[in-house]
């Protein structure tokens, strides 16, 4: 597993900056390892008014005015691109997309001369996704600006962990503390399952993740959370039920002997979900295959799938995490 980065980070409000225990700017935002309950708690109250913010007719805020954001995305996403894209608009801040499919990138230039051409334009912060863990470390050591972790590999995705436990909190009424979450699926190649893996143990939740041995990465068992091979005992009395994608893209042949043996043993079916509790929440961060992770009528139960509302907490969360590092006071 790839050596975990991340900065601590104090929230005040949803308006002021995030400050260090020392009275410090937080720098930057590259991983969910590392910070405390009460740092997550404050993010997600500040993301709770979001929410509220996204849902009223006036969105537009003026707390980023004057701030430039640029997101940089070396894989493609739409969710997480357009979520920091509108997030950034919302709050005021002039917002670029790198197409990085047409920018020099493709033309030979390193990811090191692509970060100090960006910081020699002064943008405020770099959202920043790239396919190699550590990479986004890497380039936040490069420019002078906050940088935001929007997926590096296999290491981390702190924003989408934190959309999560947003998720859990406002349906749920209550803390994480005590929950029982079963994270099920890719494992191995999921910078999904590690965020939550950290925040929810981290916030008292009671971990388990439920995969072919195949799709397990080795050493996972020293994180202090139960490992299960089979769907009925992992999913047995869970409070949430976090389905993964399998990501055959990032691969080696062999892992999985086929699609229809995979969604047999291991894609959330009424049938499996019957061993979770009845009113056990249903989770996905998308883009789902249907019919090979999950069952199409499973995932559009509108009593228990909050898949669509992920989405919504996406931008809140993200609006939150902006504020933290570029918000002016």
């Amino acid at each position: 597993m790839p050596r975990p980065y991340s900065s601590g980070l104090m929230m005040r409000d949803p308006s002021e900056p995030v400050a260090t225990g020392r009275n410090r700017r937080l720098a930057h935002l590259l991983g969910i390892e590392g910070l405390d309950r009460g740092t997550i708690t404050e993010l997600l109250t500040s993301s709770d008014r979001f929410v509220d913010c996204n849902r009223s007719e006036d969105k537009k805020l003026g707390t980023l005015r004057g701030r430039t954001l640029i997101n940089l995305f070396f894989e493609n996403s739409t969710r997480t691109r357009t979520s920091f894209e509108l997030a950034g608009k919302r709050l005021g801040a002039d917002v670029i997309n790198m197409s990085v499919g047409s920018s020099s990138i493709k033309k030979g230039e390193t990811l090191i001369d692509t970060a100090m051409t960006l910081n020699a334009m002064h943008p405020d912060v770099l959202v920043v996704r790239h396919a190699s863990s550590g990479s986004v470390h890497l380039l936040a050591e490069k420019v002078n600006c906050s940088v935001i972790n929007a997926g590096d590999g296999t290491h981390e995705h702190p924003t989408q962990a934190l959309l999560d436990a947003l998720t859990i909190r406002r349906n749920l009424e209550r803390g994480l503390e005590g929950l029982v979450v079963a994270i099920c699926g890719d494992i191995a190649h999921s910078r999904v399952a590690r965020s939550n893996i950290h925040l929810l143990a981290i916030m008292g939740a009671r971990v388990r993740v439920v995969a072919p041995p195949t799709l397990v990465p080795a050493g996972l068992d020293r994180l202090g959370i139960e490992i299960y091979h089979d769907m009925t005992r992992g999913l047995a009395g869970a409070d949430i039920v976090m389905m993964l994608r399998l990501q055959t893209e990032r691969m080696s042949a062999g892992l999985v002997p086929s699609l229809r043996e995979y969604y047999r043993f291991y894609g959330l079916t009424y049938e499996k979900l019957e061993y979770a509790k009845p009113n056990a929440l249903i989770m996905h961060p998308g883009p789902m295959n249907r019919g090979v992770e999950i069952d199409s009528e499973v995932a559009d139960d509108i009593d228990r799938s909050v898949i669509r509302q992920q989405v919504e907490m996406g931008v809140a969360v993200r609006m939150a995490c902006l504020t933290a590092l570029a918000g002016s006071g």
